[in-house]
Protein backbone atom coordinates (compact mmCIF):
# COMPACT_ATOMS: atom_id res chain seq x y z
CA UNK A 1 0.00 0.00 0.00
CA UNK A 2 1.54 3.40 -1.17
CA UNK A 3 2.19 6.00 1.66
CA UNK A 4 -1.06 8.57 1.93
CA UNK A 5 -0.11 12.14 -1.17
CA UNK A 6 0.74 15.24 0.78
CA UNK A 7 -3.20 16.12 -0.61
CA UNK A 8 -4.37 13.63 1.33
CA UNK A 9 -2.25 14.33 4.06
CA UNK A 10 -3.42 18.18 3.54
CA UNK A 11 -7.34 17.32 3.82
CA UNK A 12 -6.65 14.96 6.88
CA UNK A 13 -5.38 17.84 8.97
CA UNK A 14 -2.21 16.29 9.12
CA UNK A 15 0.21 19.11 7.31
CA UNK A 16 -1.38 22.30 7.58
CA UNK A 17 -3.18 24.76 4.81
CA UNK A 18 -5.82 26.76 4.19
CA UNK A 19 -8.18 25.43 2.21
CA UNK A 20 -9.80 28.05 0.43
CA UNK A 21 -12.76 26.36 -0.96
CA UNK A 22 -14.19 22.26 -1.35
CA UNK A 23 -16.92 21.09 -3.09
CA UNK A 24 -18.51 17.52 -1.55
CA UNK A 25 -15.27 15.76 -3.78
CA UNK A 26 -12.58 18.67 -4.08
CA UNK A 27 -10.91 20.86 -2.61
CA UNK A 28 -8.42 23.89 -3.53
CA UNK A 29 -5.77 25.49 -1.89
CA UNK A 30 -2.48 28.13 -2.33
CA UNK A 31 0.51 26.68 -4.25
CA UNK A 32 3.38 26.79 -1.79
CA UNK A 33 5.58 27.77 -4.28
CA UNK A 34 3.46 30.33 -6.62
CA UNK A 35 5.30 30.73 -10.24
CA UNK A 36 2.27 33.57 -10.70
CA UNK A 37 1.05 35.90 -8.66
CA UNK A 38 -2.38 33.56 -7.94
CA UNK A 39 -0.96 30.32 -7.96
CA UNK A 40 -4.16 27.92 -6.58
CA UNK A 41 -4.43 24.32 -7.06
CA UNK A 42 -7.31 22.25 -7.37
CA UNK A 43 -7.33 18.90 -6.33
CA UNK A 44 -10.26 15.48 -5.70
CA UNK A 45 -10.27 14.73 -2.11
CA UNK A 46 -9.61 10.84 -3.65
CA UNK A 47 -6.35 9.89 -4.60
CA UNK A 48 -7.82 7.25 -6.46
CA UNK A 49 -6.15 8.86 -9.76
CA UNK A 50 -2.47 9.44 -10.30
CA UNK A 51 -2.91 12.31 -13.11
CA UNK A 52 -5.85 13.93 -15.38
CA UNK A 53 -5.57 11.24 -18.21
CA UNK A 54 -6.58 8.61 -15.83
CA UNK A 55 -9.02 11.30 -14.35
CA UNK A 56 -10.81 12.01 -17.51
CA UNK A 57 -11.09 8.62 -18.54
CA UNK A 58 -12.01 7.08 -14.80
CA UNK A 59 -14.38 9.47 -13.68
CA UNK A 60 -15.37 12.77 -15.95
CA UNK A 61 -17.89 14.16 -14.01
CA UNK A 62 -14.94 14.39 -11.20
CA UNK A 63 -12.58 16.66 -13.87
CA UNK A 64 -15.96 18.86 -14.69
CA UNK A 65 -16.07 19.38 -10.73
CA UNK A 66 -12.28 20.48 -10.98
CA UNK A 67 -13.13 22.43 -13.98
CA UNK A 68 -15.90 23.95 -12.35
CA UNK A 69 -13.74 24.29 -9.05
CA UNK A 70 -10.66 25.93 -10.95
CA UNK A 71 -13.43 28.53 -12.54
CA UNK A 72 -14.58 29.79 -9.13
CA UNK A 73 -11.37 30.61 -6.96
CA UNK A 74 -10.13 32.16 -10.31
CA UNK A 75 -13.14 34.20 -10.33
CA UNK A 76 -12.40 34.97 -6.28
CA UNK A 77 -9.06 35.57 -6.52
CA UNK A 78 -8.16 36.32 -10.39
CA UNK A 79 -10.94 38.34 -11.44
CA UNK A 80 -11.67 35.17 -13.46
CA UNK A 81 -8.97 35.50 -15.75
CA UNK A 82 -6.90 32.17 -15.39
CA UNK A 83 -4.82 28.88 -17.11
CA UNK A 84 -5.71 25.69 -15.87
CA UNK A 85 -2.29 23.45 -15.88
CA UNK A 86 -1.64 19.46 -15.42
CA UNK A 87 0.90 18.02 -15.69
CA UNK A 88 1.00 14.46 -16.32
CA UNK A 89 4.05 12.34 -15.79
CA UNK A 90 7.70 13.05 -14.20
CA UNK A 91 8.60 14.64 -17.80
CA UNK A 92 6.31 17.26 -17.94
CA UNK A 93 6.71 18.41 -14.17
CA UNK A 94 4.44 16.38 -12.23
CA UNK A 95 5.82 15.71 -8.50
CA UNK A 96 3.17 14.72 -6.86
CA UNK A 97 1.09 11.69 -8.12
CA UNK A 98 -2.52 12.52 -7.15
CA UNK A 99 -4.30 14.38 -9.65
CA UNK A 100 -4.15 18.47 -9.27
CA UNK A 101 -4.48 21.61 -11.31
CA UNK A 102 -2.71 24.61 -11.15
CA UNK A 103 -4.77 27.88 -11.42
CA UNK A 104 -2.66 30.69 -12.74
CA UNK A 105 -3.59 33.94 -13.42
CA UNK A 106 -0.84 36.66 -13.96
CA UNK A 107 2.82 36.72 -15.51
CA UNK A 108 4.38 33.67 -14.61
CA UNK A 109 7.47 33.73 -12.97
CA UNK A 110 9.29 30.68 -14.60
CA UNK A 111 8.48 29.36 -17.64
CA UNK A 112 8.00 25.57 -16.52
CA UNK A 113 5.49 24.17 -14.16
CA UNK A 114 5.91 21.53 -11.42
CA UNK A 115 3.53 19.68 -9.55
Amino acid sequence: MSEPSIFTRILKGEIPSEIIAETENAFAIRDIAPRAPVHLLVIPKSGEYRNVVELAAGDPDLLAELIGLANSVAAEHAGGDFRLVFNTGSGAGQTVFHVHGHVLSGDLTESSLGG
